[in-house]
């Protein structure tokens, strides 16, 4: 009789039982886990074997930090972060995986998302501002120090995205704290050295204004500035942006050593004073 063989579970016992007169031995039994069907039903393969684990992703290190270095680095990361990919790319989740902290940390220290990109633009205004009034303490007014000036706030503003960060801030009502007054500071200060280099009577508001207006210039640079040069006719101009930037550096050098353009001291207040009565 011939031999057969059915199911990978019974198929020796079945064999022995009908090929009983047979001298040879029963077929060695030879299956893949979990191939083969028993009873309709796909064979598992041998009971305790599992498919094997693929290896997770290694998290970052957690290291031991004070609160303030902790502190430091999610807005350096936040930083970074502001840089490569604008403001969209500031995610919580996504920093405390940079810093190798836990979400609720960085919640814990800046409370929302909200909380912490107001918390960057205030370090980087600070920063800005401490900058600004050494150079201005250092040296003398000229195109130089112009150019100084508006390298340092092109960078903090463009370069490094906080022009678009603070314009998001504004456009959703939550205009960026600036308890420094970063402006009217720069403009104290400007207007002293002005003072002493020029000998000349000129309205403390002549030199603000003129902050103001450069300052002005350099936010919109830093959200739209690709675009204005697009629409000057500049598209493409590799060098068109330093130029601007150098030429803004000689008018501040020009309108300081100016007597300016809002009068003397004694018309501005005369002004001032009209414009109270007006109201």
């Amino acid at each position: 009789m011939a031999s057969f063989v059915t199911d990978n579970g019974v198929d020796s016992a079945i064999y022995t039982i009908v090929n009983k007169d047979s001298k040879r031995p029963a077929p060695a039994v030879r299956r893949r886990p979990g191939v083969g069907f028993r009873g309709g039903v796909r064979d598992p393969g041998p009971v305790g074997t599992r498919a094997p684990r693929r290896a997770a992703a290694p998290r970052p290190k957690r290291q031991r930090r004070s609160a303030e270095e902790a502190h430091e680095q999610i807005l350096d990361a936040a930083d970074r972060r502001l840089a490569e990919s604008g403001p969209s790319g500031i995610r919580l989740q996504e920093i405390a995986a940079d810093v190798g902290v836990s979400h609720p940390t960085v919640l814990h220290h800046f409370g929302s998302r909200e909380g912490l990109v107001q918390a960057v633009v205030q370090r980087a205004l600070a920063g800005l501002q401490g900058e600004v009034v050494r150079v201005v303490s250092e040296r003398a007014i000229d195109a130089g120090e112009g150019a100084e000036l508006v390298r340092l706030v092109a960078a903090t503003l463009g370069d490094r995205g906080h022009a678009r960060l603070m314009a998001w801030l504004s456009l959703e009502g939550r205009t960026p704290k600036d308890a420094p007054e970063l402006l009217r500071g720069l403009a104290g200060a400007m207007h002293a050295r002005r003072a002493v280099e020029t000998g000349l009577d000129v309205p403390a508001e002549d030199t603000l204004f003129m902050v103001l207006l450069v300052s002005l210039a350099l936010f919109g640079e830093g959200v739209l500035g690709e675009a204005m040069r697009r629409s000057a006719g500049l598209e493409g101009d590799a060098g068109a942006q330093a130029r601007f930037h150098g030429w803004l550096a000689r008018l501040i050098e020009q309108h300081l050593h100016s007597p300016g353009l809002v009068g003397t001291t004694a018309d501005a207040k005369v002004a001032r004073g009209r414009g109270r009565r007006k109201g």
